[in-house]
């Protein structure tokens, strides 16, 4: 309570027009802006076949973790997030995604969601993320500590759900939420990701969560062949859209147009992420 949290810390050099920003935009629905990118493939296509005959599998979906990851570590304000008019950093970056517990599109779908220290390289987050893909995947035995939470939840009498859910959303507002329930909910997160290719569908501005902490969601679709231009000529390329929501209230458009920017720049040159990062960016006090 009283502005200490177990998932980040207060921000206190704010210039005074974004300081107010919250106090002006209440929520996540009111602040949200949305960009929508499509990035040619024959970079990450090249890089994915390259790693394939090394014995390591990878899709866009973990060169898209491993490009965001390595751009919070560089860009902090992108892991900022916004309760109750403050502003505050995350201490970790934590990505939250779902996987289908088979691999047929029928399958029931679990939510996973890990931590990073930013410094990791695409190899090392490549080999988390299938990790936990294949523990997901796997016929198992235990339940992981999101879907727990969520099914002790929905254990609960039906007219008492609804008191038990706004009890945590008022535990949350207050810095009350126990860090267990912090850390294994999908909604404390730095960015949620989804990955639409899987179903066969274009990609989509998915709505952020006014649950938890989600500043930032990205919504990757399937490929299309659309009109590029290299310089006088046009041709029809190859391309990945996605769809990327933001809260505008923790840091200014020009920061996020920049940070696109770079955000580019990794998932077009994917062997950029190869080389651990040796210390990431600090946020200011």
């Amino acid at each position: 309570m009283f502005g200490k949290r177990c998932d980040g810390r207060l921000v206190h050099e704010i210039e005074p027009f974004q300081r107010i920003m919250p106090y002006i935009m209440k929520t996540r629905t009111d602040s949200m802006n949305m960009f929508e990118e499509n990035i040619t493939c024959e970079s990450m296509d090249s890089y994915i076949e390259e790693k394939k005959q090394e014995g390591l599998e990878l899709g866009y979906l973990h060169i898209m973790i491993a490009a965001l990851v390595r751009l919070i570590a560089l860009r902090p304000q992108l892991n900022r997030f916004v309760v109750r008019g403050k502003i505050y950093t995350r201490t970790k970056i934590w990505v939250s995604f779902v996987v289908h517990q088979s691999l047929r599109g029928d399958g029931a779908g679990t939510t996973i969601k890990l931590a990073f220290t930013g410094t990791e390289s695409i190899l090392q987050i490549a080999e988390a993320i299938n990790e936990a893909i294949l523990k997901e995947t796997s016929q198992k035995t235990e339940e992981n500590s999101t879907d727990k939470v969520a099914r002790i939840i929905m254990g609960i009498p039906g007219p008492l759900i609804r008191i038990a859910v706004n009890t945590l959303m008022f535990m949350d507002r207050h810095n009350a939420l126990p860090r267990a329930i912090m850390e294994a909910s999908p909604f404390h997160t730095s960015f949620f990701i989804t990955n639409l290719k899987s179903l066969g569908i274009n990609h989509i501005y998915h709505h952020v969560y006014e649950f938890g902490t989600t500043g930032l969601f990205i919504a990757i679709g399937k490929e299309k062949r659309l009109p590029v231009s290299q310089g006088s000529h046009i041709t029809v390329r190859k391309c990945m859209g996605f769809g990327l929501v933001t809260d505008e209230r923790f840091c200014d458009g020009l920061y996020f147009a920049r940070s696109l920017k770079m955000l580019k720049k990794f998932l077009r040159n994917p062997e950029l992420l190869e080389t651990p990062l040796e210390q990431k960016v600090e946020d200011v006090p």
